[in-house]
Parts: structure tokens; C-alpha cells; sequence
């Protein structure tokens, strides 16, 4: 199993940042360019992935209440993750990304991963401050 992490910190509260990283019809405004999140029937998701062009069959469960979505392919072998927001004053947060890999084949490397997360989290920053500018108009 190979695991990856990374955190970013935002200027948002955590209610902002976690309402807008839940949004599954807005997933793609922050995910790898080459995810796409198709949502069936909560907690059932497909995951397309051009990469590989297949999709895959996923989990997603948003707990608000804990500020965490949790998503995987445990079924497949393939990965798990999770996305946690924790206030730290002053109207910011902090976002943890965590992934699990469990099957090799599934994992695309350390710079692919790091590159994949780091974008991620500044383009969840970037949905972020969108609707926060768009609330204050």
C-alpha cells in the first residue's frame, strides 16, 4: 500500500470550504483535470478516469458534521481517500487530502500524485473564493 498526503490552507471557514469540495455536481471545478465524479445514487458514484478512459464504480459519503469526505474503489483493489476541513481562526481552514493506494497498477507515482493534489487544493482554493466573491456581490 503506498499512501499520499498534502494540506493547504484557506481563507474561508470551514463550512465554505467543505460545502464547496462536497459539491458533487462541482467536483470537477476542483478534482484532477482527468477525474470526473457522475453521481447515481449517494453514496454510489462513477469515477471516470481518461487516463485510463474506464469507469469505475466508487463510494462517496460527505460527513458534514465531521467536515470529512471520504471516497474509495476498495471493492476493485484500487484506492482510497479522504478530504478533511479544520478551522484554525480567523476565518481560515486547513484542507488534508489523503489517498491509499492498494494496487500498484492504481497508483500513478509520488510526482504524479503530489502534482495531482497540489493543483487540486489551489483549484478548490481558487471554487472557494469564487463563491465567496459572488455571495458578497
Amino acid at each position: 500500500m503506498t499512501e499520499y498526503e498534502r494540506s493547504h490552507t484557506m481563507p474561508a471557514s470551514p463550512e465554505q470550504v467543505f460545502d464547496r469540495a462536497a459539491d458533487v455536481d462541482r467536483m470537477g471545478d476542483w478534482l484532477p483535470e482527468a477525474l470526473h465524479v457522475h453521481a447515481e445514487e449517494l453514496p454510489t458514484v462513477t469515477v471516470h478516469e481518461d487516463r485510463s478512459d474506464e469507469d469505475t464504480s466508487a463510494l462517496l459519503r460527505a460527513q458534514r458534521d465531521q467536515m470529512r469526505l471520504e471516497w474509495g474503489t476498495r471493492e476493485q483493489g484500487g484506492y482510497t481517500g479522504w478530504l478533511q476541513v479544520a478551522g484554525i481562526g480567523s476565518g481560515a481552514s486547513e484542507v488534508t487530502v489523503h489517498l491509499s493506494f492498494f494496487d500498484d497498477g492504481h497508483d500513478p507515482g509520488e510526482k504524479a500524485v503530489g502534482d495531482a493534489l497540489d493543483s487540486s487544493l489551489r483549484r478548490l482554493e481558487e471554487q472557494v473564493r469564487l463563491r465567496a466573491d459572488d455571495a458578497a456581490d
